[in-house]
């Protein structure tokens, strides 16, 4: 049986991104639209939310309604000073990543500069193939991040990876839910989740498995047993 092609998302999949990194990067996208809009901070903040959970990343909707260039807004918002010293990945979960049979491909809504920091610092650099961040997500010229299946079927394509092969692991629902379209295995990671779910998975709650949903994970140790499984 061929070898999977994983397929990871980066914040809350691979590290505990709510620990500090999160809180930070909302302040830096917050302090950038006060600036760059010229507006109150309480709107700045209310149109970071909102465009998020539109969007699925702020960025698209300052892109979409107020021209903002992605490479000034990803230059400016992650500089993050200190952000080796913050991050927070459970060893055994380091441990299963590096045995995890297949290759390996990292798939964020973040800018490269930053998930290349992050894989570096996590000691993962060496273990991923490719990184394929927002910068790669345009679509005929426009920023599609996830969820959009259009993306998605353009990395495929891009990257020549059979779409029955690979296995999305994420700790985003909806994203989930664009990849089982397409014909994609889909593993909702819900480590980092408990008491701190974000955009559609508050509705659904952590103990409930959508149709999209092959198996949900709480470590990446159980990827080897899900994987075991599958094969039979």
């Amino acid at each position: 049986m061929a070898e999977p092609i994983w397929l990871f998302d980066l914040d809350n999949t691979l590290h505990d991104a709510s620990r500090a990194v999160f809180g930070r990067l909302n302040l830096s996208m917050t302090d950038y639209i006060e600036t760059h809009l010229a507006v109150p901070r309480d709107e700045a903040d209310r149109l970071r939310i909102y465009y998020w959970r539109r969007y699925g990343a702020t960025l698209l909707g300052l892109e979409k309604h107020h021209g903002i260039r992605a490479a000034h807004f990803l230059a400016h918002t992650h500089v993050l000073e200190g952000l080796e010293q913050q991050l927070h990945m459970q060893p055994v979960d380091r441990h299963a990543l590096k045995r995890l049979s297949g290759r390996k491909f990292l798939l964020t809504n973040a800018p490269a500069d930053y998930a290349k920091r992050v894989l570096t610092a996590l000691d993962l650099a060496s273990h991923f193939e490719g990184v394929i961040a927002i910068e790669s997500m345009r679509v005929f010229g426009d920023l599609r991040p996830k969820p959009d299946v259009r993306m998605l079927r353009v990395v495929l394509a891009r990257h020549r990876l059979p779409a029955h092969r690979c296995v999305l692991v994420e700790d985003t629902v909806a994203n989930l839910r664009s990849a089982h379209q397409l014909g994609l295995k889909t593993v909702w990671m819900q480590h980092y989740l408990k008491g701190n779910p974000h955009g559609p998975e508050a509705g659904i709650g952590l103990h409930g498995r959508p149709p999209w949903v092959c198996v949900r994970i709480k470590s990446l140790k159980a990827l080897h047993a899900w994987r075991s499984r599958s094969a039979k």
